[in-house]
């Protein structure tokens, strides 16, 4: 049986959407108003990911949105800012291959942190399983995606299937989804799956959310 050795107590819940924030995708509304909705909405799940904005800005809608997501339950994530993360107290952080290292974000948060890191290849997948530092695994973009800056070229259901067959760590399936391919990704093996402005610039933002997860608990194949 497949085991990864990081704390089990940090993982993320195997099923469930994953919602990022995007003002700019957010049809005018602010972030603060959009994660009330996520919450109201059902998701688990909440990354905090701005990178326009200033370090105050930044500082207080995170405040704003940690005390939000700790009364509802929400596991709260902060992309990139490992001081952002630890100053308002978020659950984790979550970083790119050219951020950080692991094993200095690991260092500096201890234990108790979930440690996120977006793979696109096999061997980023390998390794970051092997440090036994990382809690989960960005698998993506599998479509191409607009909403972020410098993204790298989509990486398709191949390195998807890698990571279900060969991957014991847990992960989320990122980049172009949407509730018309949904069914692609779970089908192949993929329980928690992350979308952003499927969900930010949704109409009724409840409603989207609801009716992603009602798929996703319909269409998931568990891995083995």
């Amino acid at each position: 049986m497949k085991e990864h050795i990081a704390d089990r107590k940090r993982c993320l819940p195997e099923t469930g959407l994953y919602c990022l924030t995007a003002e700019a995708l957010s049809c005018g509304r602010g972030n603060i108003e959009v994660v009330r909705k996520m919450i109201a909405g059902g998701v688990k799940i909440i990354q905090y990911r701005e990178k326009e904005k200033s370090g105050l800005e930044k500082y207080k809608e995170c405040m704003e949105i940690r005390e939000m997501t700790r009364a509802a339950g929400v596991t709260f994530i902060v992309n990139d800012d490992v001081g952002l993360a630890q100053m308002v107290k978020a659950d984790g952080v979550h970083v790119g291959q050219d951020d950080t290292p692991v094993e200095a974000i690991r260092a500096l948060v201890g234990d108790e942190m979930i440690l996120g890191l977006s793979t696109h290849a096999p061997e980023e997948a390998r390794r970051a399983q092997a440090s036994g530092l990382v809690d989960y695994i960005g698998v993506g973009p599998i479509y191409s995606t607009q909403t972020k800056k410098d993204v790298c070229d989509p990486v398709g259901y191949d390195y998807l299937e890698y990571v279900v067959e060969h991957m014991a760590i847990p992960f989320v399936a990122i980049g172009g989804i949407k509730i018309h391919n949904l069914h692609e990704i779970t089908s192949r093996g993929a329980g928690c799956i992350a979308m952003v402005s499927e969900i930010t610039a949704a109409d009724d933002i409840e409603a989207k959310i609801k009716t992603a997860n009602q798929k996703i608990g319909e269409t998931y194949i568990k891995r083995s």
